[in-house]
């Protein structure tokens, strides 16, 4: 017998509207994301920036509207002062983080110039490992005030007279791990972002400041360190951050598909942990949560450790480049819907990262670029997932796996378009073996039909696309139908689906 997963979707079960925030990414100084990834000069698709036009028509075509920068662990030895002024007088830097050498021909305002090329704003991370207040606020100048400043008349000199004016900053970057340059306690950090913060603030007070928070659940001083830092941070930070990368080191692939739980626990933590200080403070403020790091990353890990033990100061080595395969892009996909499912307090979220690191883009040497697996859920999220997050009432078969009890074999969530008048429900079967028939409920909506049903499916879990040509892509299936009101689709085994819903004119 078949098995059945039900849904109801209804207008009136709001959730939140979706900030499109949470379709951001990120781009490091970090392997090559940056050189040989986004710029390289010599290439045949380079602009007169240097830029490769086509990693850029690659990153449009997703429409990210938030890129965080210049890190990541980099951000914690970032001397910004290097990254600006005419490119042949900025220094070469060793890199800690990663222990690369950075040359800084790619600084803030050619990132800049990219973003805007692009068509997203940047995220901008301030050093508060290595560096301080001092620095936070010379940048932000930098950045923001129009001129007749040290600050912002540097820039002027520097032939970018139009103020940035990039709204988002972050106060550091996992602050709480060991491996961060500067690493700080927590209540050293809390102290030092609260004072940064309430500085940066004075000079720009329409800037929104995200707070650090823990690298992942499994650091030991995980929840307390978001207790104790926001206790500093609380009234001048507007978000606090989240990061956390799963991977199938033991090729469970039931299990790690099942990893996505554990993600959204993750944000009811520190959903709870935040309004505990909200009430420990008689606040009527309330903290929003920004996950700006979060993909899968654990393919790479030997390789990388190797390059940066017994080969350092490299400029762009090869570092973090996971092959993704396709059941990478269906954990994608549920990561995904966990962060629409509490769009309602995740108001910022950063795939990371963009571009070779760790990304859905990769790019040739002297070659192509080219879609990862992962391209295509985030692809499809971005594109379709802008509106109102609709609270869905699934009953769906379970599954336990090694780590997790009463796993749903269906996790769905629906996206209501006003303003197009379009639902697009989003869903994932996570059952390896079986299809399930799907039949959803959506009698509130009225009159509407199915404008497509897209799947992203493939026999072999472990295929993997190539610059030599895509095994896995998206394809539209006739496997939706929708009659008086419910929908009947037929969801395949482990399979990504897409299904959009319009007004029947």
């Amino acid at each position: 017998m078949q098995k059945k997963a039900k849904m109801v979707i209804d207008k009136d079960f709001k959730i939140s509207e979706i900030d499109k925030r949470i379709y951001g990414s990120f781009i490091e100084h970090l392997g090559r994301a940056v050189y040989g990834g986004i710029y390289q000069p010599d290439h045949m698709s380079a602009d007169e920036n240097g830029f490769r036009k086509d990693v850029l028509e690659l990153v449009k075509e997703l429409d990210v509207p938030i890129i965080r920068y210049p890190g990541g662990n980099f951000v914690s030895n970032f001397f910004w002062e290097d990254s600006v002024g005419p490119v042949a007088e900025r220094p070469k830097r060793l890199e800690l983080a990663w222990r690369s050498l950075e040359t800084n021909e790619i600084g803030l305002n050619e990132f800049s110039k990219w973003t805007k090329a692009v068509g997203a704003e940047v995220m901008m991370a301030v050093n508060l490992g290595t560096r301080g207040i001092s620095d936070a606020c010379n940048l932000l100048e930098y950045c923001n005030h129009t001129g007749g400043t040290k600050y912002s008349d540097l820039r002027i000199k520097h032939g970018v007279k139009t103020p940035h004016k990039i709204k988002t900053w972050c106060l550091g970057n996992e602050m709480d791990g060991p491996w961060q340059i500067g690493h700080k306690t927590q209540e050293e950090y809390g102290r030092l972002a609260l004072e940064t913060g309430k500085a940066m603030k004075l000079i720009d007070p329409d800037i929104e400041l995200v707070s650090c928070g823990s690298s992942n659940t499994a650091m030991p001083t995980f929840p307390e360190w978001e207790a104790s830092t926001l206790d500093h941070t609380y009234e001048v930070a507007d978000f606090v951050s989240l990061h956390q990368y799963y991977g199938n080191r033991f090729n469970d692939t039931s299990n790690f598909l099942a990893q996505s739980v554990d993600m959204e626990h993750f944000i009811k933590t520190v959903t709870a942990t935040c309004d505990y200080i909200k009430a420990k403070k008689r606040s009527k403020k309330t903290m929003n949560l920004s996950f700006d790091e979060w993909n899968v990353w654990f393919h790479s890990n030997s390789d990388d450790e190797n390059i940066m033990k017994n080969d350092p100061w490299q400029k762009a080595p090869a570092l973090l480049e996971d092959m993704y395969n396709f059941e990478d892009a269906l954990l994608v996909g549920l990561m995904l819907i966990v962060l629409m499912k509490h769009s309602d307090r995740v108001k910022m979220a950063c795939l990371a990262q963009l571009v070779n690191v760790i990304a859905p883009i990769m790019t040739e040497e002297n070659g192509p670029a080219w879609k990862q697996t992962i391209y295509y859920p985030y692809l499809h999220a971005s594109k379709y997932g802008r509106g109102i997050a609709l609270e869905p009432v699934i009953s769906s078969p379970k599954h336990d796996t090694i780590d997790f009890t009463d796993v749903a074999d269906i996790e769905s969530i629906a996206v209501y378009n006003e303003e197009k008048d379009e639902v697009t429900i989003f869903a994932v079967n996570r059952n390896l073996k079986e299809d399930i028939e799907l039949t959803c409920d959506v009698r509130s909506f009225g009159d509407f039909k199915i404008i497509e049903h897209i799947v992203l499916e493939h026999e072999d879990m472990k295929i993997v696309n190539s610059a030599k040509g895509e095994a896995v892509t998206p394809k539209c299936v006739n496997r939706s139908e929708l009659v008086d009101g419910i929908i009947t689709s037929a969801l395949g085994k482990a399979s990504w689906n897409v299904i959009r819903l319009g007004k029947n004119k």
